[in-house]
């Protein structure tokens, strides 16, 4: 804004400046003008007293017999009235003259002041003198003397004299100038300070808004249109301020919804440009909004399923519904549906809107309720075959002999006992999944628990000859359900003597460290053997229900397949993690990591 009052007072000034100048001007040629018609007055005046004066002959005839006297009477009436005097004849000739010689000296019947005159009426011309080297003011008329002589005079003054005075009066002007502009200058600047300080305030209000400022305000001010101007400015800036307001709450509220959406969602306008992208597809997608927001939906070109969905969706324009698989990295199976954006009151087309819901889980749980379902019923109807099977050999009295029909019943006790096994952990596994237990925590000392677990297993591990070691601090404590973290390692050490061959061996390990992540004092466990290794493409799924790396040892050994499931609930219900490293031939170790201490419910 400085520049616009700098601009401001130099139009003032100049504007002042010209106006003076056209003055000054004007009023040198008044003065010129009124000076010389003042001069011309006065010498026309001179004439006529001259004339009545003057006692001179007649003109001669001829140039070459000039009287002297008009010569002398030239030079003495120059001295008298301080100009230069001519007599001329009627014809033009030059008689005298008092600073040339008439004789060379050309005819001035044609000169304009000779011309112009008439008795009465002198002639007058200002013109340069080329004897003289000066503007002159020429003032001629027709006189007529007693002795005879009919001619003009003519009276001729240097108009330097003018000059100087326009020079003095210029002086005079400049230095009124001088000071007129540097009072000019003053009052210039004030009254563009006056006109471009509230508009500069103003100006800086509005560019402090326009950058986001909407506290700022302009103010207080005067009551002229300005100060409108300025009060229209600050109701706009609150106007506005309450708009930005509401907005930013509004798209805050829609922020957190759209990154807090368990499903995905991609926007694609009507020029095919990725318009938005929420958290969760980021996710799912494995991008970024930042590097693909505006840019064509083709940047998603790795999917080639999804590019050709959201490509048909932009054909038709209509609801679409699909499932598909991607990898980023691994396996997904998304749920994806496509709406098209309309706005309601003119049912215009602004784009596809798709939806993304990752399935994988909902799909993998219920093939595991499927699965569930088959090999509950598949572990039911093995014993229960079994046991109808023998029972009605036994009943249809087939069996005379007394060993093969107690080999029989011993078959069908042990039968029983699995299907009663299988019913109870069944059940159990039911109760922990629906966290329908009551864990009863009380402080555990670590080693005499390992040593229970011990003694219950030590029958198994001695008929196979495996040796069970305990390595644990005497000191060790933990806060925990007893009879559930007994559950927990008896099912884990079982499980190792189960898959170590004859003279192998199960070490069992604790030790505390602090966790980074859960920011507490924790126990590692670590259940280790010698034994066959588990095969890393079965590593992931260890933990399911009924999953069994070798189906045949597993029945054979009496197992159901859920002791690991149910380990790993337990863990969880107490806060922890359970992890298996394995190598084929070499072993295994399940690893659980527990909190030294429980929340408090």
């Amino acid at each position: 804004m400085k520049p616009f009052r700098s601009r401001l007072t130099l139009i003032l000034l100049l504007l002042v400046g010209i106006s003076v100048l056209a003055a000054g001007l004007t009023m040198a040629k008044v003065f010129r003008d009124s000076h010389i018609a003042s001069l011309e007055d006065y010498m026309a005046r001179e004439i006529s007293l001259l004339e009545e004066l003057l006692d001179l002959p007649a003109a001669p005839e001829a140039d070459d017999n000039l009287p002297s006297v008009f010569v002398a009477e030239a030079k003495r009436l120059g001295e008298l009235t301080d100009s230069r005097v001519t007599f001329i004849a009627r014809d033009g000739r030059v008689l005298g003259d008092s600073l040339s010689d008439p004789a060379w000296m050309d005819n001035h019947l044609q000169r304009e002041e000779i011309r112009t005159s008439s008795p009465g009426n002198p002639g007058h011309v200002v013109r340069y003198s080329d004897t003289l080297g000066h503007n002159m003011l020429y003032v001629a008329a027709p006189i007529v003397s007693d002795e005879g002589f009919d001619g003009y005079l003519r009276l001729s003054m240097s108009l330097d004299i003018v000059g100087e005075g326009l020079q003095r009066g210029w002086i005079i002007m400049g230095s009124a100038l001088v000071i007129l502009f540097l009072f000019a200058a003053l009052v210039s600047y004030r009254l563009a300070a006056g006109l471009t300080r509230p508009i500069e305030h103003i100006m800086d209000t509005a560019n402090r808004i326009s950058k986001l400022d909407y506290d700022a305000r302009v103010g207080a001010m005067r009551r002229d249109e300005i100060g409108q101007l300025g009060a229209s400015i600050d109701n706009m800036a609150d106007s506005l301020q309450a708009q930005m307001h509401t907005i930013r709450d509004n798209e805050s509220l829609l922020q957190n919804v759209l990154d807090n959406m368990t499903g995905g969602i991609l926007m694609i306008d009507v020029d095919e440009n990725i318009g938005l992208v929420n958290r969760q597809a980021e996710r799912m997608l494995g991008i970024r909004a930042d590097r693909v927001v505006g840019r064509t939906y083709l940047e998603l070109k790795r999917f080639y399923e999804l590019t050709r969905f959201i490509e048909e969706g932009l054909q038709r324009k209509a609801r679409m519904h699909d499932e598909l698989t991607l990898f980023v990295p691994e396996e997904k199976l998304i749920s994806l549906d496509g709406v098209p954006m309309t706005v309601a009151h003119d049912e215009s087309y602004h784009g596809m809107l798709f939806l993304f819901q990752d399935v994988s889980d909902i799909r993998r749980l219920e093939r595991m309720r499927s699965e569930f379902v088959a090999n509950v019923s598949h572990e039911l109807k093995t014993p229960v075959a079994a046991v109808q099977g023998f029972a009605e050999t036994l009943l249809a009295g087939g069996v005379k002999d007394e060993d093969t029909a107690r080999s029989f019943l011993k078959i069908i006790y042990d039968e029983g006992n699995r299907l009663n096994r299988l019913i109870g952990d069944i059940l159990d596994l039911s109760k922990i999944e629906s966290r329908r237990i009551q864990l009863d925590y009380a402080p555990v000392h670590v080693l005499t628990l390992f040593q229970s677990v011990g003694n219950v297993l030590e029958g198994t591990a001695e008929y196979k000859r495996i040796e069970i070691r305990i390595d644990v601090p005497e000191e060790l404590f933990i806060e925990a359900d007893e009879d559930r973290l007994r559950q927990i390692f008896i099912n884990l050490v079982a499980n190792g003597i189960s898959y170590t061959p004859e003279g192998g061996r199960i070490v069992i390990k604790a030790e505390e460290f602090t966790d980074e992540e859960y920011e507490d004092e924790r126990i590692r466990f670590s259940v280790s053997d010698n034994g066959i290794g588990i095969p890393k493409k079965d590593l992931p799924r260890i933990f399911e229900r009924f999953y069994r790396v070798d189906k045949a040892r597993s029945r054979s050994s009496g197992g159901t397949g859920l002791g690991l499931s149910i380990v790993k609930h337990l863990v969880e219900l107490h806060r922890g993690t359970i992890s298996v490293e394995s190598e084929l031939g070499i072993g295994s170790t399940f690893i659980v990591e527990l909190p030294i201490l429980q929340e408090n419910p």
